[in-house]
C-alpha cells in the first residue's frame, strides 16, 4: 500500500493489496485478502468484503458494499447506495459459506446507477450502463442500457457514456457500433 490515500477513520485489515494513486475516504472498511488496483476512489462508507478483486481507475461511490464473489474490472462506476448480493437465498438461522456465493462479474467500463441493485450470478458486460433503481437479475451485454424493475434494456450506449440513437453511432464521440451476439461491438474504421 504505497503512494495511496488513506483517509484516518478507515479501517483496513491486513493482507490487503491496494495500487497505488488509489483514494479511501471516511468510515470505509477493507476486508482482508482484498485486491484493489490503482487510481481508485471509494467514497465515505464503503465496505470492501474477503477476496473481493476490483480492477484499475474504478469509482465507488457513498454507502456502496461489494461483498465476497463480487468482481469489478477496470474504469467500473459505481453510483451512490448500489447494491450487490452474493447468495440468492439467504438465511439468517442457516448461513451460507463462501462456496455457496454466486459470483457476479461487472465488466471494463460498466456504470451502474444510484440505488440499483444487482442480484448475483450474473455478469454485465462492457460499458453497460445500469440506470438509478434498476434492478439487474440477468445477465447483461456490452453496451446495453438498463432500466426498470426488473430491469430491461431500453438502448445502447457508447463507451463515452451518451445514449446511441438507431443508427449507432455516437453523437459525441463519433464510434460506430454493430450487433454482436448478446450486445454491441465497435467498428473499427
Amino acid at each position: 500500500m504505497t503512494d495511496c490515500c488513506i483517509h484516518p477513520t478507515c479501517v483496513v485489515d491486513d493482507h490487503v493489496s491496494i495500487g497505488s494513486g488509489t483514494r479511501i475516504w471516511h468510515f470505509s472498511h477493507i476486508q482482508s485478502g482484498a485486491v484493489i488496483g490503482s487510481d481508485c476512489s471509494f467514497g465515505q462508507n464503503v465496505y470492501i468484503a474477503s477476496r473481493v478483486r476490483i480492477g484499475n481507475g474504478v469509482r465507488i461511490q457513498n454507502n456502496v458494499s461489494v461483498y465476497e464473489g463480487v468482481e469489478l474490472e477496470d474504469h467500473v462506476f459505481c453510483g451512490p447506495s448500489c447494491v450487490f448480493t452474493n447468495v440468492l437465498t439467504p438465511r439468517s438461522r442457516y448461513p451460507r459459506r463462501a462456496a455457496a456465493y454466486a459470483r457476479t462479474l461487472v465488466k471494463e467500463g460498466a456504470s451502474i446507477g444510484a440505488n440499483a441493485t444487482v442480484l448475483c450470478g450474473h455478469t454485465i458486460g462492457r460499458h453497460a450502463l445500469i440506470a438509478a433503481g434498476a434492478v439487474v437479475t440477468c445477465d447483461v451485454g456490452d453496451h446495453a442500457l438498463m432500466s426498470g424493475i426488473p430491469a430491461r434494456q431500453t438502448g445502447w450506449v457508447c463507451e463515452c457514456g451518451t445514449i446511441l440513437p438507431d443508427t449507432l453511432r455516437c453523437p459525441e464521440c463519433g464510434r460506430q457500433y454493430q450487433p454482436s451476439g448478446t450486445g454491441l461491438k465497435e467498428v473499427q474504421p
